[in-house]
């Protein structure tokens, strides 16, 4: 029994070695001397903002890089701590001494192959993210081909209006690049010194001949900006965070305006983003339905009444058939493809976090949906207006006064957002509103009302609900999914998966069933589900000319590979699958 008793207190010591280690960096050595721990590195993922770090795990999660030192000393400590059992056993020592020798050293190697372990998959992570990155690189920007066009308002026909918001008019546009265009265009031009507009038949639709129509222009209302060009890309440069790198190129004062200090970041592409081609100012015009449906907004020469400014920003991206909120009026998705649309919106909040911005301002009017060769739904995240993408603050908002801007949007607005109150010393955090919003917004698109939205007894307020009055999903969406969306609107943001977690716990459900069945789920086995999951994409983006959703969401994965996040995507999933 002492002995049974003495080899479970040696790994005891050295699990308390390995914790006191992880959990406290920095000078251990005595006289002032910094020790070993204060050269550890940090190595941090480029394009990425730092997060905070965990210790291993249950899985076998390797050690931050800062604990490079301590990691790679760990084999040299064990046997060490060998050997001395072998010097104290040929000298005699007690039974419990070497047993408690024994014990420490065996428990320090078994830590040291679990790391290994760790380290392996680690760097097999690291290399399939590499390739899939390289192939996740988005085709060049449609106008960059066109050798400096598209910088002014009069290089585009303007057809009808899409819609328009709290802030602009959205009207659909083309590029002429061939002479009978050019000729058609001068026939139809209804304006002056202005763009062409394109109108339609007599019954609603595109007057045959015409033509499509591959852009969108937002044309920002310019009330409080002032005319000049420098005014308006300052007062709207949130809603540049978005561009392209050559958008404002072809605005005197653009590249400059961009790289100034203090300006709003630069969002790195990604597909479930949308993208601005063009940025510019110019005069602004009498469009279709101006007068009818903004007439406030117009500059005093259209209306007498008119507040707005003679120039505006107006902004070129690509035209997608319809809203979020379009499409789930006409549509309703099975729990699979649902299951595809919830995954896509937290790829793109993951990457804006990533980047340190966010939306703020998340809403099914705001996301776009285009149709792939399948008629699934591609979601895009657009309308940038209220998002938080300042270079000095990142995500921590310092919440000072009333008059600071907490985005737009309340009825989605987070509980940590909705219940601040300013203070000399208050911030607040933003790195998990947005997949709050993600979580609201899932209700819609498995189908039901959305919760913050209804009325009378339906209605919810983020700042009081408590989360056993979240409605409960239908039995058809599956268990993961409704887990998922549960986790994703408790009240507390600690309590939440970051958006990364969580897309990788509805990429775990569909695609990883078999991994999960797996009693004993090990690294290594993980690695060669990767490894698998890694060949069939690639071969399947290879057969088919155009990738469909689910080839483009498994190559969105495989390129935001982390091996720390999708252990614990894994862990959340086992806990609810092995809760009662």
């Amino acid at each position: 029994m002492a002995v049974r008793q003495a080899l479970g207190r040696g790994l005891q010591l050295g699990r308390a070695l390995l914790l006191r280690f992880a959990a406290k960096p920095g000078p251990v050595s005595g006289l002032g001397k910094p020790g070993p721990a204060a050269a550890w590195g940090r190595g941090e993922r480029p394009g990425r903002v730092a997060g905070p770090r965990v210790q291993p795990g249950p899985l076998g999660l390797p050690l931050p890089e800062r604990y490079r030192f301590f990691r790679q000393s760990v084999a040299g400590l064990a046997a060490r701590i060998q050997r001395q059992f072998l010097v104290r056993a040929r000298g005699g020592a007690g039974p419990c001494g070497r047993a408690v020798f024994l014990a420490f050293g065996l428990g320090l190697g078994l830590i040291e192959e679990k790391q290994a372990e760790g380290r392996r998959a680690a760097s097999a992570c690291q290399e399939i993210q590499a390739i899939f990155t390289q192939k996740n690189k988005l085709v060049s920007d449609p106008l960059d081909t066109r050798c400096w066009h598209g910088f002014r308002l009069e290089d585009y026909l303007i057809g009808q209006s899409i819609g328009k918001g709290c802030s602009a008019a959205v009207y659909e546009a083309t590029m002429p690049t061939l002479p009978q265009h050019l000729k058609k265009a001068t026939c139809v031009s209804l304006l002056r010194n202005g763009p062409d507009v394109l109108p339609k038949g007599a019954d609603g639709e595109q007057a045959p001949g015409t033509l499509a129509f591959p852009f969108a222009i937002k044309m920002m209302w310019n009330i409080s900006a002032g005319s000049s060009s420098e005014a308006i890309l300052s007062t709207m440069s949130q809603e540049l965070v978005p561009a392209s790198r050559v958008a404002l190129d072809g605005e005197y004062g653009g590249v400059t305006y961009r790289r100034s200090r203090g300006g709003p970041k630069q969002l790195a592409p990604h597909p479930n983003i949308i993208r601005i081609f063009r940025a510019f100012t110019s005069s602004v015009p009498l469009l279709p339905g101006a007068l009818a449906e903004y007439p406030d907004v117009l500059p005093a020469r259209f209306h007498p009444g008119g507040l707005g400014h003679s120039r505006t920003l107006f902004l070129v991206m690509k035209n997608y058939p319809c809203t979020l909120r379009q499409y789930l009026q006409e549509h309703t998705p099975s729990p699979r493809l649902a299951t595809m649309m919830t995954l896509q919106l937290l790829e793109g909040v993951d990457h804006l976090v990533q980047q340190g911005i966010a939306h703020r301002d998340l809403k099914s009017d705001n996301i776009l949906v285009e149709l792939d060769s399948d008629n699934c739904p591609w979601l895009v995240i657009s309308d940038f207006g209220c998002c938080l993408a300042d270079e000095r603050i990142g995500l921590q908002l310092p919440f000072t006064s009333w008059y600071v801007d907490l985005g737009g949007n309340g009825s989605l607005m987070a509980p940590e957002v909705s219940t601040a109150r300013p203070g000399p010393r208050t911030v607040v955090d933003f790195s998990k509103a947005d997949t709050w919003a993600v979580g609201a917004i899932a209700y819609e698109i498995f189908g039901l009302a959305n919760p913050f939205y209804g009325q009378g007894r339906a209605h919810l307020e983020s700042r009081s609900y408590q989360e056993a009055q979240l409605p409960e999903m239908p039995k058809l969406v599956p268990p993961d999914a409704r887990q998922l969306v549960r986790s994703l609107l408790q009240r507390e943001a600690s309590k939440r998966p970051s958006a990364r977690v969580a897309a990788n716990v509805l990429h775990l459900s569909l695609w990883g069933e078999h991994l999960l069945a797996l009693k004993n789920l090990k690294l290594d086995k993980m690695v060669g589900w990767l490894l698998q999951q890694s060949a069939a994409t690639l071969l399947a983006g290879r057969l088919m000319e155009r990738s469909c959703v689910e080839t483009k969401l498994q190559m969105l994965f495989l390129a935001n590979l982390e091996c720390e996040a999708l252990c614990q995507a894994a862990l959340l999933l086992s806990s609810w699958r092995a809760a009662p």
